[in-house]
């Protein structure tokens, strides 16, 4: 009788253990065992030519052989999977895994992501990184990491300018009639404070869009520009640089919890040797883009810098308005951003 209870015990604590392993937890995805290989699916709007796409391909490659072939990240440019617009929302529920999107498109989101487009923010190319670097990456990513994905590159896309098919733009007030495609809130705003009509659209409706009337141009970095042909479409470009809609690359967090320690190190080194390449770059690719486009006929002004204060002056109401939809962290963002 006795055998017959210690047998019984020790049968249900066995079952008890099994159950354990096999449901405990079900709900959270474990981490792939050392050498067993994970699949990550990459979102991304922007065309392959486009060299932050290519930079993707980099992270692909890097990726792949700092984890020994264990992590193969596949890539789904020029919307072929989500475009810009419905990207995030497929992010933050699970349905891909990483997405190359820029931050305008976050701010609905996460409001605060706007500060990139608030116009003549930054001076230079170097202080775009320097205030990810200073406080605004870390900021802006403990807001998105509430909302289940995690930055893994801040990614600069450039400055952005204007262009259009209706005519030279020398100064604020040749905006007047226009009707200009805006990418997010603020560079809606920023046109609005220029004097144009802003008509949002996403990126793979503008050619079509200024095609067909429906808008006289857009606000876009040169290097998109060229890559989906709006030299085809428009004939003016006035270099600004008045915005940088930066791009971010995020992981959804179940995915990110898929990898090995190893596996996620091997992520992370990759994604940062990827951040610092693309910042190198991004200057002379803006220049190239710029003279690409040249190249192809379109009409291209650069603003003097001693005419941009009565740019800053004309759109600085947009920075007040930030300020006071996001209140204190508003300031802070836009402190940093300056100092």
């Amino acid at each position: 009788m006795k055998l017959a209870k210690k047998f019984t015990a020790a049968a249900l604590i066995a079952a008890m253990a099994l159950i354990a392993g096999c449901g405990g937890g079900a709900d959270k995805k474990a981490a792939a065992p050392s050498g067993e290989k994970v699949t990550l699916k990459m979102a991304a709007h922007l065309p392959a030519s486009h060299p932050l796409v290519k930079a993707m391909n980099d992270l692909k490659a890097k990726t792949a052989e700092k984890s020994g072939g264990t992590v193969d990240i596949q890539i789904y440019p020029a919307g072929q999977l989500f475009n810009d617009k419905n990207m995030n929302d497929a992010l933050i529920s699970g349905g891909i895994d990483m997405g190359l999107n820029t931050v305008g498109r976050w701010a609905s989101i996460v409001p605060t992501m706007d500060v990139f487009d608030l116009p003549f923010l930054f001076p230079t190319y170097e202080k775009i990184g320097k205030a990810v670097d200073g406080g605004l990456g870390a900021k802006l990513g403990e807001q998105l990491e509430k909302k289940g994905v995690r930055p893994l590159i801040w990614a600069d896309y450039g400055f952005v300018q204007f262009a259009n098919n209706k005519k030279a733009i020398k100064s604020p007030e040749d905006f007047a009639g226009l009707k200009i495609r805006g990418y997010s809130k603020y560079s809606a705003e920023t046109i609005k404070a220029l004097g144009a009509s802003s008509v949002t659209m996403g990126s793979g409706e503008v050619y079509m869009g200024i095609q067909r009337g429906t808008i006289d141009g857009q606000t876009s970095g040169t290097t998109a520009m060229r890559d989906r042909k709006m030299y085809e479409v428009t004939k003016y470009l006035t270099i600004t640089n008045h915005g940088c809609p930066e791009f971010l690359l995020a992981i959804n967090d179940k995915s990110y919890a898929k990898l090995n320690d190893a596996q996620k190190k091997a992520l992370n080194d990759a994604a940062k040797e990827v951040q610092d390449a693309i910042r190198a770059n991004a200057k002379n690719e803006d220049i190239k883009a710029m003279n690409d486009l040249k190249a192809k006929g379109m009409d291209v002004y650069v603003v003097p810098e001693s005419e941009l204060q009565k740019w800053r002056d004309a759109t600085k109401a947009t920075w007040d308005q930030f300020v006071k939809e996001n209140g204190k962290i508003g300031q802070e963002l836009i402190d940093i951003c300056i100092k």
